[in-house]
C-alpha cells in the first residue's frame, strides 16, 4: 500500500466522525428548505393553519405602491372603459365595440411609483365588481392600461358609481379586499369567467348555511355579489373569529422576526395543504396580510371540519416543490416578468421586478391542485 494512502487514514477518520456528528440546521419537522424559504411552527385557530416563512434575503420594496395605498390617495383610479378619456395624457385607449365589458377595466396610475396589483384583490363599484385575474406591475405615471379582471357580481350590470374604490366605499374607508383562495384559483388559474363565477356562487350558498341570525342567510342569497356576502354583519363575525387570533399572532410574530426576514405564509385547511404566500420582503408583507389572513379565514368557515391538522414537514415540502412540467412566461421589457409554473398537483405565480435596482420576486403565490 501506498505509505503516503496509509498516512491519511487518521484523518479521513476523523473527518468522518465530524460529518457524522455535525448537527442538521434543518427546521423542525426534518425536511432541509431547497427553495430559500423557511417554514416555522404553525398557528392554529379552528380548521385553519397558517405557518410563517422566512427567507435567506430580503430586498428594499419601499418604491413600490400598493393598490389600497393608491386608491385611497387618489393617485390610482379605476373606471369602466368608457370613462376614462379624461383621465388620458398621451394616447387613447380604444374602447371596446358595445361600450364597457364585463372583463374590461381601465386603470391609470397618476403616481410617481411602481404600482403592484396581486389577483384576487377585489375592486368594488362601476357595473359590476371585479377581481384581478394576474399578478403585474404598473409603472409611475402610467397610461391608462386595460386591466385583467373577472366579474364577481353576475347579477348587476348598472353603474353604482363611476370609479372604483376600496372595498366599495369612500377613498380612505376599507381595504380592498382579497378573493378566497378558491376564487382566486379559478382566476388565476383556470382563467375562465364561467369557472368564477361558479365558485362565486359555492361561495355565497356555502356561507348562507353558516349563518344563525334570522334573516341572514336571505340576505347572503338574495345578493350575488361576492363583497357583500363577506360585508354581511354574520359573515364577518365568523370570518373575524377565525381571522383576527391568527393575525394578532402573526403580526406579532412578524415584528420579532423582522431580521429574520419573515416574508410569507404557506397555508393548510383541515390538514390539507392549499396555499402560499410569499413578498419580497417583511414590509410588503405587513402590508398585505391583514386582508390575506381574512381571505384564508373565508375559505376555512366554509370548510367542513375534520380531526386532521398539517405538520412543519408537510408545510415545507409544498414550499420546496416549485419546479413543474411546463412553465409560461409573460413579460414586459423593464418592467416586470410574471411566470405561471404548472407541476404535479399544483400551480406556482412568480412576479419578478424588472425594474433599474430590482430583479428579484416581488411576490410568488403557490396553489394546491
Amino acid at each position: 500500500m501506498n505509505p503516503k494512502l496509509f498516512a491519511l487514514f487518521p484523518a479521513l477518520a476523523l473527518f468522518a466522525g465530524i460529518a457524522l456528528f455535525w448537527p442538521c440546521r434543518a427546521p423542525a419537522g426534518g425536511m432541509p428548505p431547497t427553495s430559500g424559504y423557511t417554514v416555522l411552527a404553525p398557528i392554529r385557530h379552528g380548521n385553519l393553519t397558517v405557518f410563517p416563512v422566512v427567507a435567506t434575503r430580503s430586498y428594499d420594496t419601499e418604491e413600490f405602491l400598493t393598490l389600497d395605498e393608491g386608491l385611497r390617495s387618489g393617485e390610482v383610479i379605476v373606471t369602466e372603459s368608457g370613462g376614462v378619456q379624461p383621465l388620458m395624457r398621451r394616447r387613447r385607449l380604444p374602447t371596446p365595440p358595445g361600450g364597457p365589458q364585463v372583463n374590461q377595466l381601465v386603470l391609470v396610475n397618476n403616481s410617481k411609483r411602481p404600482l403592484i396589483l396581486l389577483a384576487g384583490e377585489i375592486v368594488t363599484g362601476g357595473k359590476q365588481d371585479r377581481v384581478i385575474g394576474k399578478d403585474r406591475i404598473i409603472p409611475g405615471e402610467s397610461d391608462p392600461i386595460d386591466l385583467g379582471v373577472f366579474c364577481v357580481e353576475p347579477g348587476r350590470w348598472t353603474g353604482s358609481s363611476d370609479r372604483f374604490g376600496v372595498g366599495g366605499a369612500s377613498a380612505g374607508a376599507v381595504p380592498a379586499p382579497m378573493a378566497a383562495p378558491n376564487v382566486r384559483a379559478k382566476a388565476m388559474a383556470d382563467k375562465d369567467q364561467q369557472q368564477v363565477w361558479s365558485e362565486v356562487a359555492k361561495t355565497r350558498t356555502a356561507m348562507s348555511e353558516t349563518v344563525t341570525v334570522e334573516g341572514a342567510a336571505q340576505a347572503i342569497n338574495s345578493t350575488s355579489s361576492y363583497a357583500r356576502v363577506m360585508n354581511n354583519e354574520e359573515v364577518k363575525q365568523k370570518v373575524d373569529s377565525v381571522a383576527e387570533p391568527i393575525q394578532r399572532n402573526y403580526q406579532s410574530l412578524i415584528q420579532q422576526l423582522r431580521d429574520q426576514h419573515a416574508v410569507g405564509v404557506v397555508v393548510a385547511v383541515n390538514g390539507q395543504m392549499v396555499w402560499a404566500d410569499l413578498f419580497a420582503s417583511t414590509n410588503l408583507l405587513e402590508k398585505y396580510w391583514p386582508k390575506l389572513v381574512r381571505s384564508y379565514a373565508a375559505e376555512a368557515v366554509v370548510t367542513r371540519t375534520k380531526d386532521r391538522e398539517a405538520d412543519i414537514k408537510q408545510a415545507q415540502e409544498f414550499l420546496n416543490h416549485l419546479d413543474g412540467r411546463h412553465e409560461t412566461v409573460d413579460s414586459e421589457p423593464g418592467l416586470y416578468r410574471h411566470t405561471e409554473i404548472a407541476g404535479d398537483g399544483f400551480r406556482a405565480f412568480e412576479l419578478t421586478s424588472l425594474l433599474p435596482k430590482t430583479g428579484f420576486d416581488l411576490h410568488v403565490a403557490k396553489m394546491a391542485e
